[in-house]
């Protein structure tokens, strides 16, 4: 499912012409094309498909040469193991004292603190499958499904969460039992399948922040609002590259967690300025760029995050300041909301510190939807894309 999104640019060559490209091989020492020149000279190279070289002129889609150096580097990062991996997976496939739950699987993995729900969620699902006693595809497959379901019913109002779910039943599944001569081979084709969408969901923080990098240069001012794990890498990244920066943080009111995101800043050294969500707009004509995260990225290319994103947005693109949006790819949604209130409410309790009468009614919304004319790129895990592009990749992923 991955690697059949056009997002990947470079066609699958036969098996027996296929030349691994070493890791050492490539070196990001020296710069990638910029986007300027992306969109302005689309690779010609016979190797990339034509569906690649007719979209790239049109959407500015990241060049192959720049997305191999970024998961190659990523494929070389001694973090890429989780801890207690192993140990767990030992546990799932000979535990059979024990019966498995999937939701305190999923609770294991959630101690993390660096792991997204998600990808909690992903590798507790691989879990049910090494610890399945099916004996055929279809009995799997149902098995699969009451687990995913019972991730999704835990927190209904989690986009992401969702989109894992259904994301990695869809990539895992597409093994048939008729391929294999038994049960058991194709079960192993299933675990394998499930450990590589595993890998591969756990890496794309790390692939987005080496996409970006192009777009930081020294000397720039960049807002963000409220904490997102993949900024937040975005932003260590160019700090560990040693360019030379300033942030600004939203306090991100009703759960303040733009005060975490300039606290784990400030520790990193990076000039950090805290506004109230109210001075946006006043502090907006020194900011070079938005960077926020995504809760979801829907049909439309729009975003749905947290309470607030909607007008940074909108003073931004006043303003004519380029909004980014850093967003993994299972965050990608089937979903097509027309207004603000077409879709889920997410409730968070407000503390304005003073007692509220009770006949004045409190906005307890903690998110809201940007439509996709206000954004300008999105960095994902699949490529650096346009909003006008993600419609494109979710069918590819949904496939």
């Amino acid at each position: 499912m991955w690697w059949r999104s056009p997002s990947f640019i470079l066609d699958r060559q036969p098996q027996n012409d296929t030349v691994a490209l070493k890791p050492e091989s490539i070196s990001l020492s020296s710069p990638p094309p910029s986007m300027a020149d992306t969109l302005q000279n689309p690779n010609p190279d016979a190797n990339i498909s034509a569906y690649y070289q007719t979209r790239a002129a049109h959407h500015g889609v990241v060049t192959s040469d720049w997305l191999a150096q970024a998961q190659a580097a990523v494929g070389r990062h001694p973090e890429d193991e989780l801890p207690g991996s192993d140990a767990r997976a030992a546990s799932a496939a000979g535990g059979a004292g024990k019966r498995f739950s999937v939701i305190d699987e999923f609770n294991s993995w959630r101690k993390q603190p660096d792991l997204a729900e998600a990808v909690a969620a992903i590798r507790a699902l691989a879990a049910v499958i090494r610890a399945s006693q099916a004996t055929t595809m279809m009995e799997l497959e149902i098995e699969l499904k009451k687990a995913s379901d019972s991730l999704k019913s835990g927190d209904t109002t989690s986009i992401s969460l969702t989109a894992g779910c259904d994301l990695f039943i869809r990539y895992v599944t597409r093994t048939s039992a008729l391929e294999y001569e038994d049960f058991n081979s194709a079960k192993s084709r299933l675990i394998e399948r499930a450990e590589k969408f595993g890998e591969i969901s756990y890496k794309a923080r790390r692939i987005i922040a080496m996409l970006s990098q192009d777009f930081i240069v020294d000397g720039c001012t960049i807002l963000v609002h409220g904490f997102s794990r993949v900024v937040l890498e975005v932003l260590k990244t160019a700090a560990q590259n040693k360019k030379l920066f300033r942030v600004f943080c939203t306090e991100g009111r009703p759960d303040r967690t733009g005060l975490r995101l300039s606290d784990e800043l400030a520790k990193l050294d990076v000039p950090v300025k805290l506004l109230m969500d109210s001075a946006v707009a006043y502090s907006m004509d020194e900011v070079d760029m938005v960077f926020v995260g995504a809760d979801g990225v829907v049909e439309s290319g729009g975003i749905i995050n947290m309470m607030g994103t909607y007008q940074v947005a909108l003073v931004a693109h006043s303003m004519n300041k380029p909004v980014y949006v850093a967003a993994e790819s299972y965050k990608f949604a089937r979903l097509y909301p027309l207004d603000q209130k077409d879709m889920a409410p997410a409730l968070h309790p407000v503390d304005f510190g003073v007692p509220i009468p009770p006949k004045v009614e409190v906005e307890k919304s903690a998110r809201d939807y940007t439509p996709p004319q206000y954004l300008t790129l999105l960095f994902t895990d699949l490529g650096v894309l346009t909003p006008s592009v993600v419609s494109d990749e979710l069918i590819q992923l949904y496939l």
